[in-house]
């Protein structure tokens, strides 16, 4: 009997690989999550991960590594120069990728301080699709200034827009005419933005940004640290684009820009490891010069044989359909299961967590009491799970006024690490979520009692205004 596959099509999915090795996690009691939050001045950052039991901090490095990467790892050319494991990366990010060039680097922000050095110079104006933390410190540490350049309903938690990452064209125009296209060394182009909740660039804004770049003799650099689950929204929510599949995608994403910084850490499921790629030969020997210095051998940047065979291989398996689908299809089941009940996050879901509206979930907490932070240490408080905050305290300082930056968002983001938890995690973070939505109104802000120079919501510490 020929069976009828359309009959198939509301059928379940399944996660694309199976479980071959576990790592047990401990389950606290109220009283010890209680202890160790206090001792870690409420921030979550400063937990000690034996401590937690759903880690849900960051998708930076916590990926679980397939039997492949395992297995290339044993394969590790450990010598200090002409790795062979160097030229394995440099074949995946010119096969999948495009990039002509690779420098290695520790991590992605390895490779932003030596891009900020190479194009920036003082007073230079760099725009870009939202800031990112650590990209937007090296831009000022080399004396550039960041201006926010994304659309305005990236900064709308509410809005439905399929592409809030986009690039308004008319901010970017203004820049050109306030300081002139000489001041402006590139445009920093994220896929997808981190800080608007994971939300994906479309290709025609990206083809559009690129004439526009082109016609001022201004490059595009390119923070392709999620770029396969950008390239998965395109997929699924660009005309034109269903029938081709996340590599090419991806492939066609690269080309149309002239450098990118990578954080392997996230799309390329590695535990440490990035890269600074690009097209033009004289930045690559300036950037190799400077890896010399800040990182390591431009042959391995920091980074062991073995970290770089693992991230040649996790970068082919980064673009695959189905590792997309699976990853992505994960992050909307917990995004809609929030929804249902109402819990306020951003829309439409993003690529690699949910963002929890911290402002409509504790409205009662003014944004200079840190709700997100508080939100994040009351979810720990109630099940062990871990979160981070994304907001005033992610902000940081106006250098000028030395007041607080006050962004539009200010959330709490629950970030799902690639081929790690299971489903039944995804609903013991929603049952968590719900208890503390019923409790919300005994959840007070912090004051700020321990506030470093740099970065400071990795450090910083809190107490209770409750």
């Amino acid at each position: 009997m020929e069976l009828d596959v359309n009959t198939f099509r509301h059928r379940s999915w399944a996660e694309p690989w199976k479980v071959k090795m576990v790592e047990h996690v401990k389950m606290t009691t109220y009283e010890e999550r209680k202890k160790a939050i206090v001792d870690a001045g409420y921030n979550t950052f400063l937990l000690r991960s034996r401590d937690v039991y759903i880690d849900l901090l960051t998708d930076s490095g916590t990926s679980a590594m397939s039997d492949r990467q395992w297995a290339g790892m044993m394969m590790g050319d450990e010598a200090y120069a002409g790795s062979e494991n160097f030229y394995h990366l440099e074949e995946a990010v010119q096969k999948y990728y495009g990039y002509k060039y690779v420098v290695p680097t520790h991590q992605g922000r390895g490779a932003e301080n030596i891009i900020s050095k190479v194009l920036i110079k003082p007073g230079d104006i760099v725009p870009g699709n939202m800031y990112f933390t650590t990209t937007r410190l090296h831009q000022e540490l080399a004396g550039g200034e960041f201006h926010d350049i994304v659309i305005d309903e990236a900064h709308d938690p509410e809005s439905e827009h399929p592409f809030k990452g986009n690039i308004d064209l008319n901010k970017l125009e203004a820049l050109v005419k306030k300081y002139g296209a000489e001041k402006i060394p590139y445009v920093s182009m994220a896929t997808t933005v981190n800080m608007a909740g994971g939300q994906p660039i479309s290709m025609a804004n990206l083809r559009e940004l690129r004439a526009y770049t082109q016609k001022h003799g201004i490059l595009i650099i390119h923070d392709m640290t999620r770029v396969a689950e950008n390239a998965w929204f395109i997929k699924v929510r660009e005309d034109g684009y269903q029938d081709k599949s996340v590599a090419e995608i991806v492939k066609e994403i690269c080309s149309l820009t002239d450098g990118a910084t990578m954080s392997a850490k996230k799309d390329a499921l590695v535990n440490i490891g990035g890269f600074l790629a690009m097209n033009d030969h004289g930045i690559y020997e300036e950037a190799c010069n400077l890896v010399v210095v800040y990182e390591g051998l431009h042959t391995y940047g920091g980074l062991a044989g073995r970290d770089m065979e693992a991230m040649a291989i996790g970068i082919g398996e980064s673009v695959q359909d189905d590792h997309i689908r699976a990853r992505i299809g994960q992050v909307e089941y917990l995004g809609n299961r929030l929804l249902a009940h109402e819990i306020p996050i951003v829309k439409p879901i993003g690529s690699h967590g949910i963002f929890l509206n911290a402002k409509k979930f504790l409205p009662s907490v003014p944004q200079i009491n840190f709700p997100a932070q508080a939100l994040a240490a009351a979810i720990y408080l109630d099940s062990g799970i871990r979160s981070m905050e994304r907001g005033i305290v992610s902000a940081g300082r106006d250098k000028a006024t030395g007041d607080h930056y006050y962004p539009k968002l200010e959330l709490v983001r629950l970030t799902i690490p690639r081929r790690v938890y299971t489903q039944a995690h995804m609903d013991v973070v929603v049952e968590s979520i719900l208890e503390v939505y019923d409790q919300r109104n005994r959840i007070k802000g912090f004051k700020m009692v321990y506030e470093p120079k740099y970065l400071r919501f990795f450090q910083a510490r809190f107490e209770s205004l409750g």
